[in-house]
């Protein structure tokens, strides 16, 4: 007896892509925005803005000495996608934080500190603000004063921390994967 083949996996085509993303649209229905404190390095600007963009963050606010997406070099990563995603430089973290939480946003700060809660079990649900700190030094303690919780991405393997546009994609991801599981 021979079983059935199954039919070849073909990759969709543009318009199957957009259809496909259209449904999640229609599925998703909480806010997000993003605060980048003090991200310097253009490519990781250029792939946050990418990220955001892709999970349909609302609003990026720009802190400290974070590098603008129309640097050259954060145009090469992030691929026109800046201008999906409205955005503004706000001055300090804390300037940017009471911009976001007057905006109806709760800030979600991505650090690793004594408080912090694992991302699979941080309050996610809501109008989140996810707040990334530089590459060096992560969210500053005034950030970190102004946000309202604190996730960490937990991590089994020998490396003690994620680069920050990596470390974006994954919060962002959960935050909507929440949201649709939910």
């Amino acid at each position: 007896m021979n079983a059935e083949q199954p039919a070849p996996r073909k990759q969709l085509r543009a318009t199957d892509v957009k259809r496909l993303n259209r449904t999640w649209r229609r599925n998703t229905t909480g806010r997000l925005g993003l605060l980048v404190e003090s991200v310097t390095q253009p490519f990781n600007i250029g792939s946050i803005f990418r990220t955001a963009a892709v999970f349909g963050v609302e609003r990026l606010w720009l802190s400290g000495n974070a590098t603008e997406p129309t640097h050259p070099n954060a145009q090469k990563t992030a691929l026109g996608t800046d201008r999906l995603v409205p955005w503004q430089h706000a001055g300090t973290s804390v300037e940017a934080a009471k911009l976001a939480k007057a905006d109806g946003f709760r800030i979600i700060a991505l650090e690793l500190t004594t408080d912090a809660l694992p991302l699979h079990e941080a309050p996610l649900e809501g109008d989140i603000c996810l707040a990334v700190g530089g590459e060096d030094h992560g969210c500053s303690p005034a950030l970190l004063a102004a946000a309202d919780a604190v996730a960490y991405i937990p991590q089994v393997g020998r490396v003690g921390s994620l680069n920050v546009a990596v470390a974006t994609a994954v919060a962002l991801s959960e935050i909507r994967r929440r949201e649709w599981a939910g």
